[in-house]
């Protein structure tokens, strides 16, 4: 019966979500020149994401017909695949229809109060939160009802992994040539401001911030989430006998933490006169405390003991720790980006510099809480303990990724404001709510990949008992070959996507420069740009450059596994957990630090706009956004889609 908790939290979590998307709908907004710029945008974003999908739809067949007539494998794994993929799909649309009708709106209640703003922006947010955690819990309720067996449940995991590679891969590579393509040509070259409405990449910048950072990160926490969860069920089972609901824990809990993540929202409607980066902090830490004293009572009434129930909290502490170290190192309050934008001064090789060390030594704190965790959790119960201790920390993912998705919404009001020309005022207050939506992100990234490390790690302990290996031992080679070609694959996968940026990016800066100088009278305002063309460009090269690295990440695990045994993936997996951790957490937090130096020097420090540090920082900035949103947080989903792959594989090694 406890399992009946979970559908129906999750399907409070819809009704609510319902209620907010009709409040969304219900505001105003603007003018027809803001409705005309938000329409580009929306119909760019629906346009990528149903071709993303069709190339998608084509992989997720063709797999489920494969695990069909895998030995050892059958068709329930294939449905559980085919559910995950289209439940984690369905999130991401959401977000997306969303955020693309939140972000004018947001623009539009700028005008009165940057705490207007905020909460249509933040309730765009929750509604991309809560649609992700609430089909994340449904899907594995519904089809743990149908087959009794979370081994099975595993497919479910691979399709929302499957989605979420493609999505992020796919959504970074559009967000980021766009960018970097608009900024390169717009600020460098013409000396105009970012989302100057002249500039021919500006909507495809906009369509880039939904498409990377709504549907592509949507899908990458969709997919953490429910691999946390699964992997604690299918360990539960081996504590069944003498703990009768230790595979249904996870899930209660998740549901537990959907209702604290409503809570949380609520707590920021409260206290709604306060700092939008104050109000978040409200929402992720009343929403901790909400998770805590539920899941304490929930723990004790069915029958475990403190020793489960500490994972939990070692899950949540862990988390909101390497959220705050992320907001240390990557926001405009503190030294570190600071840091940052004053090496600007000297130019863009020291500001890259700079960065860099950032980036590096942001490692330090992720690295040491990630171990105490485990060390902790495993003190407490065990591999039990640590797979909690993941789910502890992904439990209250419907308000802190509110709290992300946010971001994006705050971004593309920043860029309406200045398109629509809606004055200094308001560009000012969207500026601002756009900085701290860079934070927000950086922190998003963050619990991603701290999730990601323990998830992993479960699911390679969990891969090594199912092929029979108590060891992994060094000293055979093929062990050894394993550590270091996983050790490799994570450079390798970001060298792949890293240049698939650049090589957008080109094609973007050579459709600029060829638009500013072709059509008479663009720079001085008297035309308009073809932005269409801009859009076009960034969606088919990125639909073709993301193929590649999401092949490698596919496919390097099976081949491995098939040709050099058990022993050798066993070590790749390891490999790639390790060094895919640390490049994600220096990627991920020196590409956000990049960002919130320009924006420190573009709020009037160190010469403001058009100095010579601001073009510095938009060099570095121009390097980071790859680092950020692209390669960096792809490197989560890598690292989890091999094992669930090497688990999906296993009974064939």
């Amino acid at each position: 019966m406890l399992i009946y908790f979970s559908i129906a939290a999750s399907i409070v979590a819809l009704l609510f979500v319902v209620g907010l998307i009709i409040n969304i709908l219900k505001k105003p907004q603007g003018t027809k020149e803001m409705k005309e710029i938000a329409s580009a945008i929306h119909e760019g974003s629906i346009a990528f994401l149903k071709q993303e999908y069709k190339i998608i739809a084509i992989f997720v067949v063709l797999v489920a017909i494969l695990l069909c007539f895998l030995q050892g494998v059958g068709y329930q794994v294939a449905l559980s695949f085919l559910a995950g993929a289209i439940f984690s799909a369905i999130a991401g649309n959401i977000g997306m229809q969303i955020a693309t009708r939140g972000n004018v709106r947001t623009a539009w209640a700028a005008k009165k109060s940057i705490n207007k703003a905020f909460k249509i922006a933040l309730t765009s947010g929750a509604i991309m939160g809560l649609s992700v955690v609430s089909l994340g819990v449904l899907g594995i309720a519904i089809l743990y009802l149908i087959f009794k067996d979370p081994q099975i449940i595993y497919g479910f995991g691979f399709g929302a992994s499957s989605i979420a590679l493609f999505a992020r891969v796919g959504g970074g590579i559009f967000t980021k040539s766009a960018d970097v393509g608009a900024d390169l040509v717009g600020k460098i070259e013409q000396g105009i401001p970012e989302d100057d409405p002249r500039n021919p990449a500006v909507i495809a910048d906009n369509v880039g911030d939904n498409v990377g950072d709504v549907a592509g990160m949507g899908a990458d926490l969709f997919e953490s989430y429910v691999d946390s969860i699964i992997a604690a069920m299918v360990l539960g089972v081996l504590l069944v006998a003498t703990t009768p609901h230790a595979i249904i824990l996870p899930l209660v809990l998740a549901g537990i933490g959907i209702i604290a993540s409503i809570l949380g929202f609520v707590f920021i409607s409260i206290f709604k006169k306060s700092k939008p980066e104050k109000l978040l902090n409200y929402g992720s830490f009343g929403a901790a405390g909400a998770m805590v004293i539920m899941s304490y009572f929930a723990i004790q009434w069915m029958g475990f003991g403190l020793n489960v129930f500490w994972p939990i909290i070692v899950g949540l502490g862990s988390g909101l720790i390497i959220g705050l170290s992320t907001e240390y190192y990557t926001s405009t309050k503190f030294k570190p980006s600071r840091n940052i934008a004053k090496s600007s001064e000297a130019g863009p090789a020291t500001n890259i510099i700079e960065g860099l060390s950032v980036g590096m030594f942001s490692t330090l704190i992720p690295v040491v809480v990630i171990v105490i965790a485990i060390a902790l959790s495993y003190k407490f119960a065990d591999l039990y303990g640590v797979a909690i201790a993941a789910v502890g920390m992904l439990s209250t993912l419907g308000i802190t990724l509110a709290s992300d998705s946010y971001g994006p919404v705050a971004d593309n009001a920043a860029g309406i404001a200045e398109m629509a020309h809606m004055g200094s005022i308001v560009r000012k207050r969207t500026e601002s709510l756009d900085a701290v939506g860079n934070t927000t992100a950086a922190i998003g990234k963050g619990f991603a990949v701290g999730s990601a490390a323990l998830t992993a790690l479960v699911l390679t302990v969990s891969y090594t008992r199912i092929v029979g290996l108590k060891v992994l031992d060094l000293q055979e080679p093929n062990v050894i070959i394993g550590l270091f070609l996983g050790a490799l694959l994570p450079f390798l996968f970001c060298a792949f996507t890293m240049k698939a940026v650049g090589k957008s990016a080109f094609k973007i800066v050579e459709e600029v420069r060829r638009q500013f100088k072709e059509i008479k009278g663009l720079i001085e305002g008297k035309a308009k740009p073809d932005y269409k063309k801009c859009i076009a460009i960034s969606t088919k090269s990125a639909l073709r450059q993301m193929i590649m690295p999401s092949l490698l990440a596919i496919l390097t695990p099976v081949l491995i596994g098939f040709l050099l045994g058990p022993e050798a993936l066993g070590g790749l997996l390891c490999g790639a957990v390790v060094t895919g951790f640390l490049l994600a957490v220096m990627m991920a937090n020196s590409g956000g630090a990049w960002d919130n130096a320009k924006k420190y020097i573009e709020a009037g420090n160190m010469g403001g706009k058009g100095s010579d540090p601001h073009k510095a920082a938009v060099v570095g900035d121009t390097v980071g956004d790859p680092f950020k949103d692209t390669s960096g947080p792809s490197l989560n989903i890598l690292i989890k889609l091999m094992s669930i792959i090497a688990l999906i594989i296993a009974p064939l090694l």
